[in-house]
């Protein structure tokens, strides 16, 4: 399915109650802490995309959903990639439109979640395309790869601190790297640096200030 083709379907779904096209089994699945994509899931479903582990949810593009209030507020960061199988090309600062954080973003449909009230009342807002490559979001663009260079150096002054140093929390303006891994944890080893250098797995995030930028200028 193409990017834009899906961004139609959801918008027919903006604004509208879960209870008004959900069944309530659908509805009380969405409630469930289990799994806390599972809205997201929910919605991929809805507009007839097949669940799967491709590298993009679209041909096109990447789907991306998050959790903000009645009006649009994000409450939370929002998930982008895992970093374990990319961690060397981070610590060698690989050029930003070569990696797969690049291909993770360069293309995107946010579609904000909210969340007040019961499940029931939950709905899809309006979904924002953001596309790097054209020239409104080209201050976006360039902010976001100055983050991923930023947060590359982190790392390696972090790791520079000892031979037994690992890595915390790096943060730049729009995206951040933090932990997120369950028991049992899976640490990353660096072939640059010959040991392992985080006790758990870890993933770039959006930071909140991202969502409020692209709904900032869609209004």
């Amino acid at each position: 399915m193409k990017l834009i083709e899906a961004q139609r379907r959801i918008e027919k779904l903006a604004y509208i109650p879960f209870s008004e096209y959900l069944s309530p089994s659908q509805v009380q699945d969405a409630m469930m802490k289990i799994n806390k994509g599972r809205t997201g899931q929910l919605l991929e479903l809805t507009i007839g995309l097949n669940l799967s582990n491709t590298t993009l949810d679209f041909e096109d593009g990447e789907l991306k959903t998050n959790k903000c209030d009645r009006t649009g507020k994000p409450l939370e960061t929002m998930f982008i990639t895992q970093t374990a199988s990319i961690i060397d090309e981070l610590l060698a600062k690989r050029t930003f439109e070569d990696t797969k954080l690049y291909q993770k973003i360069q293309r995107l449909l946010y579609v904000p979640i909210s969340k007040d009230g019961s499940p029931a009342d939950w709905m899809y807002l309006q979904p924002i395309q953001v596309d790097l490559s054209l020239s409104k979001y080209a201050e976006l663009a360039a902010q976001l790869e100055a983050d991923y260079y930023n947060i590359c150096d982190q790392f390696n002054t972090q790791l520079s601190e000892s031979s037994r140093a690992t890595l915390h929390t790096a943060n730049g303006e729009f995206i951040q790297i933090r932990t997120k891994d369950s028991k049992p944890y899976h640490p990353i080893f660096s072939n640059i640096y010959g040991r392992e250098i985080s006790d758990k797995n870890r993933a770039f995030y959006f930071k909140k200030d991202f969502m409020k930028y692209v709904v900032s200028l869609e209004n």
